[in-house]
């Protein structure tokens, strides 16, 4: 007999996933009652360098139209066992790794991956923006597929140490104002067919060219998602930075650039409530009913549901607003539905939107397509709304170091 007095019992997975992530950080800190591994340490990186004058250096546009992508002279890898733990970090030159047919990544979607950039500032410096959130993040999407856990700081290390060496060369001086994208990912690598949580895993990070799409002329162009596809679902990895959240958005993708448009604006739900753009968090800056106070309001999906990511870009737009439009535009992270856009674009009250993202960064949005509806979005000067371009010419200062701030972390070069 079933007894209905007990409270209900927290999500199997959340508990799966806190309890893990307990068990990494008390590895991490020495109080944990597993026997002891090797932890990830980047001070134990062995370095071999490539011949620098084996690859020349393209320019952005030539790097950027080759058919894949072009990366810079390194890599770094690191090996794990679950007997063992991680094994020494190695920063070598770039080329091929080496996976068995039966690895668990190619069948069962062990893999989880981050995004981040390096820019070269117009002082001449190089700099990372807040990666140690893209670190931790990395940490919170591994041990969401049962794979090994690290301390993010030491990933952090690698990837400043990587880019302090390829940096001169790849992303020399006279190119302020550039960037390259770097790209950490976690696989799982034991060769033995079999759902199970993989022994054996690589940790590997590449630093390469990637097109600046954060300006589409005439702005982006979204299309609401078929009615029988959506990208992500409450108590699933919407939240997470793993592969099978992408693969099979693609075909929506496909078929929404065939009809004219860039995106997906994904929605959720027989409420349709809005969630992100492709791959990137969606904004929207509009004044709300005069019955609900008329405020003007900068709105996003919220985190509460772990429906979307928690995105870096995403994050420092919030924080931004909020410090420094106070008082001007009312923040706000909430549910809302795609009825909601298309009824404040017929009552006036839209004022522009955009995505957000380390790929596309902040792109202007100028169309909203919804089962037959446009919805289109007021563009200022240069295809930009007034508050997209301040906030990311705020973005940008911290980047290239027109504003010396915390977030922009100063690399020192080899």
């Amino acid at each position: 007999m079933v007894s209905h007095s007990e409270p209900p019992k927290e999500a199997l997975s959340a508990v799966a996933l806190e309890h893990t992530i307990d068990e990494a950080n008390a590895l991490i800190n020495g109080t944990s009652d597993v026997p002891k591994i090797q932890e990830l340490d980047a001070s134990k990186l062995v370095v071999t360098l490539a011949d620098p004058n084996a690859r020349q250096v393209p320019d952005e546009a030539t790097a950027n139209a080759a058919s894949e992508t072009i990366c810079t002279d390194h890599m770094v890898t690191v090996s794990y066992n679950v007997e063992s733990g991680w094994g020494v970090p190695e920063l070598k030159p770039y080329g091929p790794i080496s996976l068995m047919p039966t690895a668990s990544v190619l069948h069962y979607a062990t893999e989880c991956f981050e995004g981040l950039k390096v820019f070269r500032g117009f002082d001449g410096k190089l700099r990372l923006f807040r990666p140690n959130l893209n670190a931790k993040r990395l940490l919170m999407s591994t041990l969401r597929i049962a794979l090994p856990g690290f301390d993010p700081v030491e990933v952090e290390k690698l990837i400043a140490k990587l880019v302090a060496v390829d940096g001169a060369k790849w992303l020399p001086k006279d190119r302020p104002g550039s960037f390259l994208y770097i790209r950490p990912a976690v696989i799982g690598t034991q060769p033995q067919l079999g759902v199970q949580a993989p022994k054996q895993a690589l940790l590997f990070i590449t630093v390469s060219f990637m097109p600046r799409m954060d300006s589409p002329a005439g702005g982006m162009r979204l299309h609401t998602n078929p009615e029988d596809m959506i990208r992500a679902w409450v108590g699933g990895f919407g939240y997470a930075k793993v592969g099978a959240n992408y693969g099979p958005s693609l075909l929506a993708t496909n078929e929404a650039r065939a009809r004219g448009f860039h995106q997906i604006l994904w929605l959720y739900g027989k409420e349709a409530y809005c969630t992100e753009a492709g791959a990137s968090n969606f904004f929207i800056v509009w004044r709300a009913k005069e019955s609900e106070g008329g405020k003007l309001q900068l709105l996003t999906a919220p985190l509460d549901d772990k429906l979307i990511l928690d995105g870096v870009t995403r994050r420092s737009v919030l924080e931004l607003a909020k410090a420094r439009l106070a008082g001007e535009v009312e923040v706000v992270e909430r549910r809302y539905t795609i009825d909601e856009v298309i009824e404040a674009d017929k009552e006036g009250r839209i004022v522009e939107a955009f995505a957000a993202g380390t790929a596309f960064f902040i792109a202007p949005v100028s169309q909203i397509h919804h089962r037959g509806t446009d919805v289109h979005i007021p563009l200022g000067e240069n295809d930009s709304g007034v508050y997209t371009t301040k906030i990311k010419s705020w973005m940008k200062d911290i980047m290239y170091g027109n504003e010396q701030h915390e977030w922009g972390v100063v690399i020192n070069e080899e």
